[in-house]
């Protein structure tokens, strides 16, 4: 059970003073050894990145065999002071993230460790900046999109769990967690029967999908509609990605407190947990490559997807963190969790 975990990764992160050094001494005090942290800096303030490496019995920083899984907690902060008061809604992948190493931490020091490595990050800003709309403010981050994916996405990443509130929609209309096809190099591929058979072992329900379209796999900032950041880490690898989206039944804005379902919270991480025992295992697959490759051979790469386009230029896929970046400010949008780009629709 990730329960406990998951209450005091709720618990440690609803305080309007924690940071990222709170939380990798609460991560080292578990008993993890690899725990980064990483201040960068926008001009509406900063936030902490937060870097857990957890290494498996056969795993690659072993020299063995089994894949490494990235599991990122997206969202843009995990509080909105001074406009609202307390962890918001938006905060709830970092609470995933984060409850997933405290379980993996606790596993290992009772024996149970699993065959493959897991790199966990996250970014923990209490007080992420908001902008003035009615009925309620927007939600943002000191940081833009590419800061996020330079310091949570990595090489080593083989395939990424994403994990966001998805609530600020009514393209998913129930609570819990739906899960995405997956994506890899522009292309939306087939649902992943694995994941899939996880999902509803996990939850006792069938398994719900989220839908995404080609925008939402393209970059922040490219003048396009996003239904939120869900899958923007796959811009920013040539693994395959799935977004775990946190669901609601209603549209409930990011910015709201008292809006997170611990229980919805909890059953993510133990998705994410047996998906990270299956795939380091080399039981779960993302997507078949054979029918990754045939696409490849009949249509050619999309991987200019994962750019700003004509206009924008360069490919969004980036090197090891600069710790002397300087980030720019992104609004987010409180309903849909990210600020849609400048001439893009409406919110989800």
């Amino acid at each position: 059970m990730t329960f406990k975990a998951t209450l005091e990764a709720y618990d440690l992160l609803d305080d309007a003073r924690v940071d990222g050094e709170r939380v990798r001494k609460a991560l080292l005090a578990a008993g993890l050894e690899q725990v980064k942290v990483t201040r960068v800096d926008g001009p509406q303030g900063f936030t902490d990145f937060v870097q857990v490496v957890i290494p498996g019995t056969q795993g690659r920083q072993a020299g063995g065999p089994s894949p490494t899984l990235g599991v990122v907690g997206r969202l843009g902060g995990i509080g909105a002071r001074p406009e609202r008061i307390g962890l918001v809604s938006d905060g709830d992948g970092a609470v995933a993230a984060l409850a997933l190493a405290l379980k993996l931490a606790r596993m290992q020091q009772k024996g149970d460790v699993l065959p493959g490595d897991v790199m966990i990050s996250t970014h923990i800003c209490p007080h992420a900046p908001t902008q003035p709309h009615e009925p309620v403010p927007f939600m943002g981050s000191p940081v833009d999109m590419a800061a996020m994916n330079r310091y949570e996405v990595t090489p080593e990443m083989e395939a990424v769990l994403s994990i966001d509130t998805t609530k600020g929609n009514r393209i998913i209309n129930q609570r819990g967690f739906a899960i995405t096809p997956t994506v890899k190099e522009g292309y939306i591929l087939r649902v992943s029967e694995d994941l899939l058979d996880i999902m509803q072992m996990v939850s006792g329900r069938l398994p719900a999908v989220l839908a995404i379209t080609t925008q939402d796999i393209t970059p922040y900032g490219n003048g396009v509609f996003h239904l939120n950041s869900l899958v923007q880490p796959a811009t920013a690898t040539a693994a395959p990605v799935v977004g775990v989206a946190i669901t609601a039944q209603v549209a409930v804005p990011g910015c709201g407190t008292g809006a997170s379902h611990v229980v919805d919270i909890e059953e993510t991480v133990r998705f994410a947990l047996e998906a990270a025992k299956a795939f380091g295992a080399g039981k779960c697959r993302f997507y078949d490559e054979g029918e990754y490759q045939r696409l490849l051979d009949l249509y050619g790469s999309l991987a200019h997807l994962q750019t700003l386009g004509r206009h924008g230029g360069a490919s969004v896929r980036h090197e090891s963190p600069n710790n002397a970046d300087r980030e720019r400010g992104q609004a987010a949008d409180c309903q849909s969790h990210r600020q849609p780009p400048r001439g893009a629709a409406g919110t989800a």
